[in-house]
């Protein structure tokens, strides 16, 4: 039996204080299940029964026997009261499963007292019969209960203590309907106690479950007044020290979350536990929120930012600056005449790198000054893996020629040495010495990555302006202004408006920014390689620039596809978006504007 006394709501004007679906909006389908037995797919379904509410209003009633496929025992009529005879004429589940999906509704919100049982019987038929799962949002009242409801005001948290409780209009009987009906009144009664301590929405009611401190609740209201808008918020010490910095597209949103047990990380607990006060920065650009971050997390150390931008752990390849040059791996780069490769992410990376290069050239390893000939040559000299100019093995114009090959493999084409080392990890798996095989691998694939960032940075780091824009979802034009590797500027146009006046407005006030020694950022690495991939992302257009804008194609990149599964993931994410962005009405990365920046790679361009 199906009723249904739906309406359609009443449109509500929202703003940006409504952002998150309010709980009023919300369509809930409080659904009880009887059963045959106790293990889903075991004993089949005997009775659903549903209600569908919206707001304190009852929408609709679902309910109705099911045929199981088999006799129901005994202890099980006793409990519930259906027999073998009820169901024996009733409609099998094939039938009942769809008309209960289509019931519950692609949008609705499912409720059910002690859900992984009702949930797991209803996952499981949908699975034997082939049925799709509409994979709805699931609301457990027996959590939520646990959570607002303390022992010492109920003896346990089961249906009937709380519907007592509660003052539920129905009392349930262990009867589909009945206990569906009396859920509807518990939620209702909860709802109402979990919107006391700020839980107003759908997507908070989502994360809000198990037990939080009642302190840390009350601190909620931290997040009063918050803007409900892009960009970075800082939790701050009674002293005003920053305790932790994060971005969200929605400040007020996210910074509620910490309050509620949605936030499982305990280090965050205590984080919420010491913070006196939220300071939210607002943001153009979620590229522009992102940068903020890294350089206060740079600035201040923030104790609780574990996943946090340390300048101090990136480290470079260096081929010295000496009579006898060699590898080797440094934490800055000096105003020297050094070549510097890199960054690579830690000095661990860094040596693999290094050591990738020593399997295959024989480059000078050892770190004592040549001054002379004759000596005791190394280790590596007498295991013809060193030229040995220590001993005068070689002479220095033809060492250098050697070096001078070597820097031209790693700044412009990696591939003799790519060759070199893949034919040594061959020769390795051929004599089954696997595990040096695999560390090989891992030492190559360190070396490309470091190679790759080096090749990838230099336009941008030498370019002393340079403007791009990438198109908006709903319409309009991010852009950057970046120069030297650094964020000077950022903003957006909106749908519809001229991005002429964006740009020059950019253009007019973006930060100066003082040219920093060859090839080195004036920003942190880190920020810096945020622009990179914001550049690289299909769809960015180029604006205007003071220099060629060069992305090398057959450089490391070109190998990391072959060997490094990230790199390759990451190449087919952003040619799915290019497609995207190319065949509007095929995903929602779709992007249309009637009016576009010009792309002019060579020499600055005006919009036109």
């Amino acid at each position: 039996m199906v009723t249904n006394t739906q309406t359609n709501p009443t449109a509500v004007q929202g703003c940006l204080d409504d952002l998150g679906t309010p709980l009023h909006d919300v369509t809930f389908v409080i659904v009880d299940l009887e059963t045959a037995g106790g293990r889903p797919g075991a004993q089949g379904i005997t009775e659903i029964g549903a209600v569908k509410v919206r707001g304190g209003e009852v929408l609709g009633e679902f309910a109705t026997l099911v045929d199981p496929g088999c006799a129901i025992p005994p202890q099980i009529q006793r409990l519930t009261g259906i027999t073998t005879a009820m169901v024996h004429d009733a409609p099998k589940l094939a039938s009942v499963l769809p008309a209960f999906f289509e019931f519950l509704g692609p949008d609705a919100v499912l409720v059910a007292h002690n859900a992984p049982f009702d949930v797991g019987f209803l996952t499981a038929a949908a699975r034997d019969l082939e049925v799709p799962w509409p994979a709805p949002a699931v609301v457990d009242t027996v959590k939520l209960a646990r959570a607002l409801v303390p022992r010492d005001e109920v003896r346990n948290h089961r249906l009937g203590t709380l519907a007592a409780h509660f003052g539920a209009s129905v009392n349930p009987n262990h009867r589909a309907l009945a206990d569906a009906q009396a859920t509807v009144d518990v939620l209702h009664a909860l709802l109402s106690r979990a919107g006391s301590l700020g839980v107003t929405s759908r997507e908070e009611l989502l994360s809000f479950s198990a037990k939080v401190p009642a302190a840390r609740r009350r601190k909620a209201t931290l997040a009063d007044g918050l803007p409900a808008e892009p960009g970075v918020y800082v939790f701050e010490n009674e002293d005003g020290k920053p305790l932790y910095v994060g971005t969200s597209g929605n400040i007020r949103t996210r910074v509620r979350s910490y309050f509620t047990a949605s936030e499982k990380r305990r280090e965050m607990g205590l984080m919420v536990d010491l913070a006196a006060r939220v300071t939210p920065i607002p943001c153009a650009t979620a590229l522009e929120a992102h940068v903020r971050e890294i350089r206060l997390i740079a600035e201040h150390r923030p104790r609780f930012n574990r996943r946090s931008s340390r300048p101090e752990k990136i480290a470079w390849l260096k081929i010295t600056d000496e009579k006898f040059p060699r590898l080797s791996v440094v934490r800055e780069q000096r105003a020297d005449e050094a070549t510097y490769l890199g960054p690579f992410r830690t000095m661990v990376a860094a040596r693999l790198a290094r050591d990738a290069v020593h399997d295959v050239r024989r480059i000078r390893q050892c770190t004592t000054p040549i001054r002379a000939k004759g000596g005791t040559a190394c280790v590596l000299a007498e295991m013809d893996r060193c030229d040995a100019p220590c001993i005068g093995g070689i002479t220095q114009p033809d060492y250098l020629d050697l070096v001078s090959r070597l820097r031209q493999e790693l700044l412009n084409e990696p591939g003799s040495i790519v060759n070199d080392v893949e034919a040594r990890l061959a020769r390795l798996a051929g004599q089954e010495r696997f595990e040096e095989a695999r560390a090989g691998r891992d030492a190559l694939i360190e070396l490309l990555r470091g190679l790759d960032r080096h090749q990838r940075r230099a336009p941008i780091v030498n370019n002393p302006h340079l403007m791009a824009a990438r198109p908006r979802r709903g319409g309009g034009w991010e852009f950057a202004v970046i120069r030297h590797g650094r964020l000077a500027a950022s903003g957006a146009s909106r749908p519809g408006q001229d991005p002429r006046l964006t740009i020059e407005a950019l253009r007019a006030t973006a930060e100066a920014v003082a040219t920093p020694p060859a090839h080195r950022s004036a920003a942190l690495e880190e920020e810096t390689e945020v622009l990179l991939r914001w550049i690289a992302r299909a769809g960015t257009r180029i604006v205007e620039t003071d220099a060629p804008w060069v992305s090398p194609r057959d450089a490391a990149t070109r190998y990391l596809d072959d060997l490094d599964p990230v790199v390759r993931r990451a190449h087919e994410a952003a040619a799915v978006e290019s497609r995207l962005l190319a065949h509007p009405g095929q995903g929602r990365a779709t992007t249309r504007q009637s009016s576009s920046p010009r792309s002019n790679p060579a020499s600055r361009s005006r919009w036109e």
